[in-house]
């Protein structure tokens, strides 16, 4: 009896061992995984709060738990409100993550939790001239909606718009004929398009090029200029065809994530990838990082007037008063994902594509430029074929199943041929017509798991109003 009493002793002290071992592991180098983990969650509970004024509960809740991985359910939250920065740790003690609000330049994520790392940009937004609150959207905030039972019940149909739709806004000949939008969000609420942002960023290069910056323009970063990286032009930057090597996968510590939750300088994060292919015959790599050097390069050529660019070329001229284009710490836009507006407002910018770079007489986009970012990239070969993604940081088909022997969702449908899409993760998507005059913005919160495809919502719509 005491050999038994002295070995579940012994059992004991060893397990209380590995609890205190483990505890101090945590506390002192949590895994990168729990750290991600943290970071995300203090970067989306902090724009939702500071951009968005959303309830901080309901957003870790909803947006950050319900939607993520199982670990994410024991993450806690703290925002200081005196501070404008939120803090999320997993069962409230591990792995602290932190982002911190910056006046008109949303939230940052702080991975070392040093406030000091946060560069002390801020911006006030100008002041939006021609922008009238009582006039027809686009230059005001009035909807007159279309008298159309058809459409509403269109608007109203769950399967067509999606589970946890957000808004869905159609805007066809130039006025919103039909919005709806999900419970807790109305047209005043600033919402994520992920990678919609690419989309906008693109078209603040196309704004910005002259014959001396141009899509040819190569030697484009400072750490590239003694190696084969000098060769990779900005058009090959656009059609994501640098050769940089990428990880585009969300459901692990990759690239994207490491970039995203795990840096304070994005852009130097991505320029230190190594080629992977030759600079000239490199594949299509979809790459959220080499959007997010488009947005260095173009920052860099401006200078200290880049602050204002995106306000200046873009926001201020379509009236889009909400824009909030979020900054890295280091002060780097995130042109890959982080562009938070109202869904009038990402209409509007729709609007623009639909008039192929025009708005109202005023030429925002060159007409050259505009066919640029519709052509398909050169090497843009999919598992579901060519010609899948356009050189402005775009898709020229809606989004596809998850393997090449699903229905593509497209067929039978009926969609115009000159259709482009503007997709972002989590189920946002702009579907954008030239010629027939057609945008349909729908945003929510809906994981690719549930197969959900907005394609058949956009051709209901459309066969009402072409009749």
């Amino acid at each position: 009896m005491r050999r038994v009493k002295s070995a579940i002793k012994w059992v004991v002290v060893a397990l209380l061992l590995v609890l205190v071992g483990g505890f101090a592991f945590l506390l002192t180098a949590p895994p990168d995984l729990l750290r991600v983990g943290t970071n995300y969650a203090a970067k989306i509970v902090c724009s939702n709060v500071f951009v968005a004024d959303r309830d901080p509960q309901l957003v870790l809740q909803n947006d950050v738990q319900a939607p993520g991985h199982p670990l994410l359910s024991y993450v806690r939250v703290d925002v200081d409100e005196d501070q404008r920065q939120v803090t999320a740790r997993l069962f409230g003690i591990f792995a602290p993550g932190t982002a911190a609000y910056r006046d008109g330049l949303g939230c940052a994520a702080l991975p070392s939790n040093d406030r000091g790392q946060l560069a002390e940009f801020s911006l006030t937004r100008p002041e939006f001239a021609q922008y009238d609150a009582d006039s027809i959207w686009p230059m005001g905030d009035k909807v007159i909606q279309s008298q159309s039972d058809l459409l509403q019940d269109v608007m109203d149909n769950p399967v067509l718009t999606g589970p946890d739709m957000r808004a869905v806004v159609v805007v066809h000949k130039g006025r919103i004929v039909a919005e709806r939008y999900g419970e807790g969000f109305d047209a005043r609420t600033p919402l994520v398009g992920w990678s919609m942002t690419k989309t906008v960023n693109a078209a603040l290069i196309g704004a910005l090029l002259t014959d001396d910056f141009s899509l040819n323009r190569t030697d484009l970063m400072t750490n590239w200029h003694n190696d084969m990286r000098a060769n990779i032009s900005l058009k090959m930057l656009m059609g994501m065809e640098s050769g940089l090597a990428w990880n585009e996968d969300y459901g692990d510590v990759s690239d994207v994530t490491r970039m995203l939750y795990l840096t304070e300088d994005s852009a130097a994060f991505v320029a230190e990838r190594d080629l992977q292919d030759d600079v000239g015959n490199a594949q299509f790599e979809y790459s959220s990082g080499t959007s997010v050097i488009l947005a260095r390069i173009w920052q860099n050529e401006l200078g200290a007037n880049s602050l204002f660019w995106p306000d200046r070329a873009l926001f201020e001229p379509l009236g889009m008063r909400s824009a909030v284009f979020e900054m890295d710490a280091s002060g780097t836009f995130m042109g890959s994902s982080y562009l938070y507006a109202t869904a009038h407002d990402w209409a509007r910018f729709g609007l623009m594509m639909a008039k192929r770079g025009q708005w109202f007489g005023k030429e925002i986009l060159p007409e050259t430029f505009f066919d640029f970012m519709i052509s398909p990239t050169p090497k843009s070969v999919t598992p579901w074929g060519e010609n899948e993604y356009g050189q402005g940081q775009l898709w020229l088909h809606g989004p596809r199943g998850h393997t090449p022997d699903q229905l593509n969702p497209d067929d039978g449908l009926g969609l115009p041929d000159d259709m482009i899409w503007m997709l972002g993760h989590d189920g946002q998507s702009i579907a954008i017509s030239p010629e027939e005059e057609l945008v349909v913005v729908r945003l929510g919160l809906t994981p690719s798991r549930l197969g959900y495809k907005p394609q058949p919502l956009v051709a209901s719509v459309l066969e009402i109003l072409r009749n």
